[in-house]
């Protein structure tokens, strides 16, 4: 089995609207997940989170499982419209009620939380203003972190600001795969750049309430070009920023990429930007949150769109190429675990000030099938799993700072624009009865944990 360093810390992960349902509960308002998924057309099968796996009413079954998988840390999210229903001004004491329960229900079973603040469940009425396009729903953001902050701060030590911005600013606002579904130019790139002015605002509030350590969770892609031919190159390049330097470098260099107008040409035309705000994105770290799952191979190409003038943030000449002759997961992506340790050696040396990191998720969607003996025996997730941890062990032994791993995903969930068909789980969700089934992956896990255990005598 793959072996981390004494203190090496084990969790799983999992997401407010994913799992939880009981949308219309307690006094939670509509987000812009609602709206897209009860939009025709939008989700596979028309499926939506108002059920999900009713985490919200089960999460004591949920909790109990984590306990005998015996995890050290679960990651959940906080969903913002539970706590503020319209994004801002009065506060839902009933949403603020469930967290309470479930933050304490962990503590009481020796499991380690940590908080995201924003995994993607915008509040409809913060979107209908501009949503992430404009500051105002940064600065919203900093006073819904102070409202959390304040009832949990007391328990929770671990805070992860934002979840993949990439996902919310580019899927969301230039692809329209994700809520809120637009196809933009600028404005998705305005996007980006307030929800980092959304973290450091965030920052500033955790600061202020003691409330332990603070991250950011990026999900940070292996960037390969096709061939060395400079075209490739440069669109490799021009890709490396769009998923990875947008972030890391005002995070972490106290600069924007430096190859933004090779980029993005005149889309980028830093009309959202304020005097100071590299200050505010810049604020230190405890710990950058870091999700793998696999690396993009691209190449030089054409525009999705030919009309420049209806060019969106991520038509940037870098069409993305399939991998030969390696497995492909249900997601259809490449499955290569040498690009895992690849890529955080690359950011040990590219950023020398990076602070200590936490692998906030790894896995794999399969095409699970309970069993004729009743079980769920996910062999190809399993040897993705120690593949990838194998892969880590192997950068932490080449001097890469990580302290911790959690698996995606505790639980089948609702998978965004897949709906229901795209399963992450190691625990399988019988999407009719709600019934949990842990798969082989999750007795997998087990063992490796009491393995890691036994070895340090802990």
């Amino acid at each position: 089995m793959p072996e981390f360093p004494a203190g090496f810390r084990f969790g799983a992960a999992t997401a407010s609207y994913q799992i939880e349902g009981a949308v219309h509960a307690d006094g939670r308002g509509p987000s812009i997940w609602d709206t897209y998924s009860h939009t025709p057309g939008l989700v596979l099968n028309g499926d939506t989170g108002d059920v999900a796996c009713d985490h919200y009413h089960r999460y004591p079954e949920d909790v109990a499982l984590l306990s005998r998988l015996g995890v050290d840390s679960y990651r959940f999210s906080v969903a913002w419209p539970r706590v503020l229903p319209t994004g801002a001004g009065e506060v839902n004491p009933r949403g603020l009620d469930f967290y309470d329960r479930l933050v304490d229900a962990l503590l009481e079973a020796g499991i380690t939380p940590m908080a995201t603040l924003y995994h993607w469940d915008l509040p409809q009425a913060l979107e209908d203003r501009g949503g992430w396009r404009v500051r105002a729903t940064a600065e919203h953001f900093a006073a819904y972190t102070r409202v959390v902050a304040e009832r949990l701060g007391d328990r929770v030590r671990h805070w992860i600001t934002l979840n993949e911005p990439f996902c919310t600013a580019f899927v969301g606002y230039a692809v329209g795969r994700h809520a809120p579904g637009a196809r933009e130019g600028t404005p998705a790139l305005a996007a980006a750049h307030h929800l980092l002015v959304a973290h450091g605002l965030a920052v500033r509030e955790l600061r202020a309430a003691n409330a332990g350590e603070v991250g950011i969770t990026l999900n940070l892609d292996r960037v390969l070009p096709a061939s060395r031919e400079e075209a490739d190159l440069a669109a490799a390049d021009r890709a490396e920023t769009l998923h990875n330097r947008v972030w890391l470098d005002p995070l972490f260099t106290g600069a924007y990429p430096a190859n933004e107008a090779e980029t993005w040409g005149e889309l980028a035309d830093g009309s959202y930007r304020r005097d100071g705000d590299l200050e505010i994105i810049g604020a230190p770290l405890d710990f950058l949150g870091i999700n793998y799952y696999r690396p993009l191979k691209v190449a030089d190409g054409p525009f999705e769109e030919a009309d420049p003038a209806r060019r969106t943030a991520v038509d940037i000449r870098a069409p993305e190429q399939r991998f030969e002759g390696v497995r492909h997961t249900a997601m259809n992506w490449p499955v290569v675990p040498e690009s895992f340790t690849d890529l955080l050696l690359d950011l040990k040396e590219r950023y020398p000030d990076l602070p200590p990191v936490h692998i906030t998720e790894n896995g794999s969607a399969e095409h699970d099938v309970v069993s004729p003996d009743g079980r769920v025996h996910d062999t190809d997730r399993v040897a993705y799993l120690n593949d990838h941890l194998h892969a880590l062990a192997a950068a932490v032994k080449a001097g890469v700072d990580v302290r911790g791993y959690f698996v995606w995903s505790l639980l089948d969930n609702f998978e965004w624009a897949f709906g229901y068909e795209r399963r992450f789980g190691i625990v399988r969700v019988d999407y009719d009865t709600l019934e949990r089934l842990p798969k082989d992956s999750y007795f997998w896990y087990q063992r490796l944990i009491e393995h890691h255990r036994a070895r340090h005598g802990g």
